[in-house]
């Protein structure tokens, strides 16, 4: 099994240096650190860490071509590159934790709603939930003891379940 193995990629070596028998290490190491800085610049103007890793690990594999042009070209190439990718996979996805730390789910409680102000969008009635009442970024549906229009600003009285009860401010 594991001569299967190493038979498969000496195979896959002698492949790669036969199609790039044309380009020298110099050549081949400074395509493989543009593709990886592109992949930097994706990265910078879409963050997500999906084009940060492999980018780094082209720019390691370049650099390392460009000091040791004969490990390029031989089987410790995709080692290497596996050597890097782990760590640099679990830094990025350390730094992008450090840098958006995730925070719960905003919910609001009709009770926290108790003494807020809002303003009314549809005019609200006497005992008619027809009236809605902007508060915040929601809008709720609200009652009156007394007819409200529209564009007034009121406080939030009481509530129950998605609908308050209001008073003029």
């Amino acid at each position: 099994m594991l001569t299967d193995v190493l038979a498969a990629m000496s195979r896959y070596v002698y492949h790669i240096t036969t199609v790039f028998r044309i380009m020298d290490a110099f050549t081949i190491s400074c395509i493989i650190l543009i593709a990886g800085a592109i992949f930097l610049i994706i990265e910078a103007f879409s963050p997500g860490g999906f084009c940060a890793i492999p980018g780094v690990v082209l720019l390691v594999l370049g650099a390392i071509g460009l000091v040791w042009p004969d490990i390029l070209m031989s089987i410790w190439s995709p080692v290497i590159a596996l050597v890097v990718a782990v760590p640099v996979t679990l830094l990025t996805l350390k730094g992008y934790q450090m840098l958006a730390k995730p925070e719960p789910p905003t919910t609001t409680v009709s009770e926290s709603l108790v003494g807020r102000k809002g303003i009314v969008t549809v005019a609200t009635e006497m005992g008619s939930m027809k009236g809605k009442v902007k508060i915040g970024a929601d809008i709720w549906s609200a009652t009156s003891d007394e007819p409200i229009g529209e564009g007034s600003e009121v406080i939030v009285e009481s509530s129950e379940g998605v609908h308050v009860h209001v008073r003029k401010a």
